[in-house]
């Protein structure tokens, strides 16, 4: 397999992180590395469990986001990183258990089959949501109509955070040009990924303790009608 690395932001994620770590490392891959990314928001253990599981494997490598603005900022620096060190495949995912690591495989075989970008699906057929309030289910299936009909494009779900590129995708982008600094993130990647040729495989989205403020919804919304303009700042 070519060389993989996911990137994974985390922030308080002790009572999970182990076992996540523990589930990725246990998959049947020799090329497979992980990066989780924190930065000072984080204040419980995550960091200690994930530098002592690093000490273990080199195939764990924590990254510390000094300048980070927030969650996508970790993302974005991820990219860069496994970028720099030679990923060939870089998968995006959700340290806190809402993603589930057995699911990575269909990401990993849809890319090796020659899609540039395989996007998790909750919304398609197989995928699924569970415990996740019902407002939020709304949002997202609501925001993916929306995206669909405002964007053009024709994706069963336009807001899932777990998903997966070849390097020649991400490095064709400015990734410090992005309008988004929360939720519509997702959207906006899948928006400037639209010509090129992707997939939609299923996952099961595991909802946890985050909330969605109304701010967010409305810096989506602002967003959302600007990508169009803005397409042409994200390629080099």
């Amino acid at each position: 397999m070519k060389k993989t690395i996911i990137v994974m932001p985390v922030a308080n994620e002790e009572d999970t992180m182990q076992g996540v770590l523990d589930e990725i490392l246990a998959l049947p891959y020799d090329n497979l590395y992980i990066y989780p990314v924190i930065d000072s928001f984080s204040k419980d253990r995550t960091e200690e469990i994930i530098r002592n599981t690093a000490a273990k494997t080199e195939k764990v490598k924590l990254i510390f986001h000094e300048k980070s603005s927030g969650v996508i900022s970790c993302y974005l620096e991820g990219f860069r990183q496994a970028l720099k060190d030679g990923a060939e495949f870089i998968i995006e995912m959700d340290g806190g258990g809402s993603h589930l690591p057995k699911e990575l495989p269909q990401f990993i075989e849809k890319l090796n089959e020659g899609y540039d970008c395989v996007w998790g699906s909750r919304f398609m057929k197989n995928g699924n949501v569970s415990n996740l309030p019902l407002y939020r289910r709304f949002l997202s299936s609501g925001g993916t109509i929306l995206a669909n009909l405002v964007l053009g494009t024709k994706l069963a779900d336009m807001t899932s955070g777990f998903e997966a590129f070849r390097r020649e995708i991400l490095e064709s982008m400015n990734l410090d040009k992005f309008l988004s600094t929360g939720h519509m993130y997702q959207t906006e990647m899948r928006f400037y990924c639209r010509k090129f040729h992707t997939i939609e495989v299923p996952i099961h989205y595991i909802g946890g303790s985050s909330s969605l403020k109304m701010k967010s919804v409305t810096e989506a919304l602002r967003i959302l009608f600007q990508l169009k303009k803005h397409e042409k700042e994200i390629f080099h």
